[in-house]
């Protein structure tokens, strides 16, 4: 009799759960406390419990660094695609498998508990409650998988700002906005410029009297469109940048990569450069902003020092009237639905192994899906994580002990604290190739390059040196697929084909030997790493 698998929530990490699971045999029941798939992505005009996205909102990760592995992105999608169509991806992949039949829609899950005999079985208490009905149930499992996220409860730290409590105009979190309407001939301060902060500010610069995005510390604005006008993560997120990373010192690579954001506009000439190195930040993405600078619609301004009954006052002491504060000041995260003894959260911080396994359950089969906050898209990153975690409930895969894993969380959390700066939103942090390669190495499924280069270099060329996609994974070990050399080979004329709208568009073709001189460096890359591995 196949396993029965707890899903909690139904957005893209509970999707692609509950697809693994079925690709691997399990029989995964999904509770999604809304009534509709997507989660984050779905978007509502009005309050939404759990994380939503504003209207215009556009994701910030090109289509083949988002695709599922073993369903690609329509070719007549954007690259870069609006929350419309993401959601109509996410539909077409929950109808190609089947996967709205396994989600009970309208149900909160209350409680997760450890059966009596769970250090034997592994078994899951799971109750719950049907929202419309307020019927409760129990129900055992032999896993549970949560994908509920890490955007649903927003950080609002009013507390920090001495006089809010006497301000007549509004204050709002960036979890309540949806689109600018209502805000036209009114002054607007929006306090953090983390991606939100930075969107929310250029959009309401178009229609409001003044704009203003207020930040403690400055940040790296990086951008969408690369040189040449190609998505500008086919270039960040490959093995060949990752070789860099691990070949070159960090200084170096920050100080390569901000020559390149202050050649696009000059961070220190727009008040914006901060004090902390480009890989010490979560990236912030948008094309939009310098522009809105620019033309003088939005103004960056430092910490708000205090508020008055009508206005601001920044830490360089200028005073302005303002009507509404919006903070994008980031979530927490939480898992009210199980005790603390199993997933305890401070400080917007827990103790995970791989930011996915509570090291304190002794069976291993309760995993976090889709909690990190990742330079790249989290899609691929949570079918991989439930690649894995369906191979730990079938027995193929074992954790290590829990001093082993506990190591390796404080490992983790010492690299963390090293690098980023201080903050809420940066506790999750992972670098997407040298984590999607960290998990493959669990299940099997790592690409081997050197190896390639051997066997087939065309291939081999597109592995390194292209964006590093899903289908990479699925090109050899447990859960081969066919079609993955076939649609890592073809990727690139999915990035070209929405972009080539008018016909006869001619294009200057790339010398054939080209891939040759790349080979070459990654090869010389490869021994370097060998010698220094030895």
């Amino acid at each position: 009799m196949a396993k029965r698998v707890c899903i909690i929530g139904a957005g893209v990490s509970g999707l692609a759960a509950i697809k693994i699971c079925l690709e691997d045999g399990l029989e995964p029941v999904c509770y999604e406390s809304s009534n509709d798939i997507g989660g984050l992505w779905k978007y509502q005009a009005g309050e939404k419990e759990g994380a939503c996205v504003y209207k215009s909102t556009i994701i910030n990760v090109s289509k083949e660094s988002m695709c599922f592995s073993t369903f690609p992105i329509p070719k007549h999608f954007p690259n870069y695609m609006h929350n419309t169509k993401i959601m109509e991806y996410l539909r077409m992949f929950s109808k190609e498998f089947g996967l709205e039949k396994r989600i009970k829609f309208h149900t909160k899950v209350l409680t997760c508990k450890q059966t009596d005999d769970h250090e034997q079985t592994g078994k899951w208490c799971v109750a719950t409650k049907n929202i419309k009905t307020n019927f409760e149930t129990i129900e055992v499992f032999d896993g549970i998988m949560v994908a509920v996220g890490h955007h649903a409860v927003p950080n609002l730290p009013l507390d920090s700002f001495p006089g809010i409590d006497k301000f007549k105009g509004k204050c709002m979190h960036s979890h309540s906005y949806r689109t600018s309407h209502g805000f036209e001939g009114k002054k607007v301060v929006v306090v953090g410029i983390g991606n939100s902060g930075g969107d929310i500010s250029v959009e309401l610069s178009r229609v409001a009297d003044e704009t203003f995005v207020s930040t403690r510390r400055g940040s790296w604005i990086s951008f969408r469109v690369n040189a040449g006008g190609m998505p500008s993560d086919l270039d960040s997120i490959t093995r060949f940048a990752k070789y860099q990373r691990q070949v070159f010192p960090e200084s170096f690579i920050n100080s390569k990569v901000e020559k390149v954001l202050n050649q696009w506009f000059d961070h220190e000439l727009y008040a914006l450069r901060p004090k902390h190195r480009i890989s010490s930040q979560y990236p912030n993405v948008n094309d939009d902003l310098p522009n809105r600078v620019l033309s003088g619609t939005l103004k960056v301004k430092g910490n708000i020092r205090n508020f008055t009954e009508n206005g601001v006052i920044f830490e360089d002491g200028e005073y302005q009237d303002v009507d509404v504060v919006i903070f994008a000041t980031g979530y927490k995260f939480s898992y009210p639905f199980l005790d603390e003894s199993i997933v305890k959260v401070e400080n917007n911080s827990t103790r995970l192994y791989k930011f996915m396994w509570p090291p304190n359950v002794k069976k291993s089969t309760l995993a976090i899906i889709g909690g990190v906050q990742a330079t790249g898209a989290l899609n691929p990153i949570s079918e991989l994580q439930s690649r894995w975690v369906t191979r730990v409930l079938k027995g193929l895969a074992k954790l290590p002990s829990k001093k082993e894993m506990n190591t390796d969380i404080d490992k983790k959390f010492f690299k963390l604290r090293k690098r980023f700066y201080d903050s809420p939103r940066h506790t999750v942090q992972v670098d997407y190739v040298e984590y999607m390669d960290e998990l493959a190495e669990q299940i099997g499924v790592k690409p081997n390059a050197v190896k390639l280069f051997l066997t087939d270099p065309a291939l081999a060329h597109k592995v390194v040196f292209e964006i590093t996609s899903s289908y990479q994974y699925r090109l050899a070990g447990p859960g081969k697929w066919p079609k993955a050399r076939e649609m890592i080979m073809t990727q690139m004329d999915r990035v070209r084909f929405p972009l080539q709208s008018r016909p006869n568009v001619t294009r200057a073709k790339s010398s054939q030997f080209a891939w040759i001189k790349q080979a070459l460096c990654v090869l010389i890359i490869c021994l370097v790493l060998y010698k220094l591995l030895q």
